[in-house]
């Protein structure tokens, strides 16, 4: 744990390189599978899911479900795994709350929780739409990208960069921030 109660920055980059390597290890040669990252898929398929069990003939006939087949896969039990390992992390460090909407959030925005909501789902809405227009998740090219030297995945990891700083600093503004 560092000072301000979070975890030492350099101990989780550790902990995040040897997670990858493992992840890379585990699924490239025990699972199989050619490329190791990228679960903008697992939405489609999870919806695929949910819409199985309420409309089985349109899932079928589906002319995306046929090819990328509806089913519980080694990308959907990441995606559970990252929200599970977030929770344990977040437990961990005593940084874990219970909040409908962030002091920032709503210091900037005070419109309440529907507010927010639409922002998050909207937000959700562009970012699953860029990864399916793209090909792959932004983590999954950025990291995956980073770890192998790749000059595309440096390419785009800067321009998450970039693009996070100006959105951010478009929603929150030029102000302190309580971190600094």
């Amino acid at each position: 744990m560092s000072s301000n109660g979070g975890w030492n920055p350099y101990l989780a980059g550790v902990l995040v390189g040897i997670l990858a390597v493992a992840s890379v290890v585990v699924t490239t040669q025990v699972l199989g599978k050619g490329n190791y990252l990228g679960a903008s898929t697992t939405f489609v398929r999870g919806a695929g899911l949910i819409e199985k069990q309420v409309a089985p003939e349109h899932v079928s006939q589906n002319e995306y479900f046929a090819k990328e087949k509806v089913k519980i896969d080694w990308q959907m039990m990441f995606v559970v795994g990252i929200f599970f390992g977030a929770l344990l992390a977040s437990l961990s460090d005593g940084s874990f709350r219970k909040e409908k909407i962030p002091p920032m959030w709503n210091e900037r925005f005070p419109y309440g929780v529907w507010c927010r909501a639409a922002g998050a789902f909207g937000g959700g809405i562009i970012a699953i739409f860029g990864a399916r227009l793209a090909g792959g998740c932004p983590s999954g090219h950025g990291l995956s990208g980073v770890m192998q030297l790749s000059l595309s995945g440096l390419i785009a990891m800067a321009g998450f960069m970039v693009g996070g700083i100006v959105i951010a600093r478009a929603i929150y503004g030029g102000r302190e921030y309580p971190w600094t």
